[in-house]
């Protein structure tokens, strides 16, 4: 299931949501703030590693609990 950002009109709350392609109301999922239907996807970024950039070990920061 692929994460989406959106947008309430109505609210002006940004909010994610795991969607379902199969679900009917994944044009328009309801917002958590206000349960309005006026939400709109937003525009968001992705991280990605070209194939002609090398990473080392090094490079790699964690903030979790396996370092």
């Amino acid at each position: 299931m692929p994460l989406y950002a959106y947008h309430c009109d109505d609210c002006d709350h940004d909010f994610e949501k795991l969607v379902r392609l199969s679900d009917p109301n994944s044009n328009t999922p309801e917002c958590p703030g206000c349960q309005s239907r006026k939400t709109r996807k937003r525009l968001s970024t992705i991280a990605a590693i070209s194939s002609g950039q090398s990473q080392s070990a090094g490079d790699c920061v964690s903030s979790g609990p396996f370092r």
